[in-house]
């Protein structure tokens, strides 16, 4: 059913359609509508998950963390400080396997305090254990969340979910909100195995000490599970899209490509300013010497994919366009990508941090001056 909604309301109502037993969140700005609406759900007896209120972001991944181990299908959604306030719990969760799904509605991290939306939140906590992906638009951050937990509880891995605050939690469009019993078709209820989960019937241990010995493998087998995920990744994606009819090719599971062969610029993003990128080339239709590739999934990192599409592509220069940075080093997917190219190819621009306006006009620019001064360097574009 397409309706017109709020990009947090559409979130919420695609969460309420995968039935979660168990939500639990602590508000923060612009995570907050999506509380707020499955709250609303959970009183007028839409739903029937158990709705908990803990005081902190820190107690509210406990919560789906001991829920989770218990067998729960759980939700938690975070932002900024509040994501940061739940890193300690975030790689417990990981490193024990958990099916968690985590909204994470992007925001810059203080100081100076800034409610607006850039991605060093998320970024920040790439290596905590966790699949990582990130949605252009609502309509892809409705079907990532359904995808997700099909994800999570096939590799028992945790997913978080990067929807721009702001740009997309809080601006109307049409949403294409799916029929409940096709969700429950595509992700029935999650499949417990005896020994797996806490159960006061069947006693174990999970997450105990660990001797170095063991500790090393166990990192080891959590980075194997990762790189193995990208399978379940593109095998769900391909099984969403036919289920509910999604076609188009940007509905792929890892990585995109829109654009000419051997163009003279590739521009590669992720989130909400592809967008933007999409629209300057329809308006000022350079898109015949510019290629755009989109990030959808960047833990586990597409490193085999990426290099492949710029070995079929063959751009002549490479345009990293980040909204999060590593102080002293530079731009953090640039520098992921950087790996990738041959030397003296890559060019980074940090854009749209704390919310900084990133226009047509501004990717025009950028263009341009990629296309003319093709200094391998780290640049904040802030004009």
């Amino acid at each position: 059913m397409k309706k017109f909604l709020e990009g947090s309301r559409a979130i919420a109502e695609t969460v309420k359609l995968c039935r979660p037993d168990v939500v639990a969140a602590y508000p923060i700005t612009p995570q907050t509508h999506i509380l707020e609406n499955l709250a609303e759900f959970k009183a007028q007896g839409q739903a029937d998950f158990k709705y908990i209120k803990p005081e902190s972001e820190m107690s509210a991944a406990s919560v789906v963390l001991g829920a989770s181990a218990a067998g729960a299908r759980v939700y938690t959604a975070s932002a900024s400080q509040g994501l940061l306030l739940m890193t300690e719990v975030l790689f417990n969760i990981a490193g024990l396997n958990l099916p968690v799904v985590l909204t994470c509605a992007n925001r810059a991290i203080s100081a100076p305090i800034n409610i607006w939306n850039d991605q060093q939140d998320v970024m920040t906590a790439r290596d905590a254990g966790w699949i990582m992906l990130f949605a252009e638009d609502n309509q892809e951050a409705s079907d990532l969340h359904i995808q997700g937990y099909k994800i999570a509880e096939e590799t028992n891995l945790p997913v978080m979910i990067s929807v721009d605050g702001f740009s997309l939690t809080h601006t109307f469009g049409q949403v294409d909100i799916p029929d409940q019993k096709l969700v429950d078709k595509f992700l029935p209820r999650r499949k417990l195995v005896s020994g797996e989960f806490l159960d006061p019937k069947n006693p174990v241990s999970i997450g105990g000490i660990s001797s170095p010995e063991s500790y090393i493998l166990a990192r080891k087998k959590l980075h194997e599970n990762l790189i193995a995920s990208k399978k379940n990744i593109k095998k769900t994606a391909a099984e969403f899209n036919k289920l509910f009819k999604k076609q188009s090719a940007r509905h792929d599971g890892l990585v995109e490509y829109t654009g000419p062969k051997n163009p003279k610029l590739m521009i590669i993003a992720m989130g909400s300013i592809l967008g933007t990128i999409r629209a300057t080339f329809n308006e000022k239709k350079i898109s015949d010497k510019v290629g755009i590739l989109k990030i959808k999934c960047y833990r586990p990192f597409p490193d085999a994919e990426i290099s492949k599409i710029i070995l079929q592509v063959r751009p002549k220069h490479v345009a990293v366009l980040d909204r999060a940075i590593s102080l002293g080093q530079g731009g953090i997917l640039a520098s992921e990508i950087k790996n990738l190219c041959p030397i003296g190819m890559v060019s980074n621009f940090i854009v749209g941090l704390g919310g900084r306006d990133v226009t047509p006009e501004h990717i025009e620019k950028i263009v341009k001056l990629s296309l003319t001064d093709k200094t391998c360097t780290t640049r904040f574009y802030d004009r």
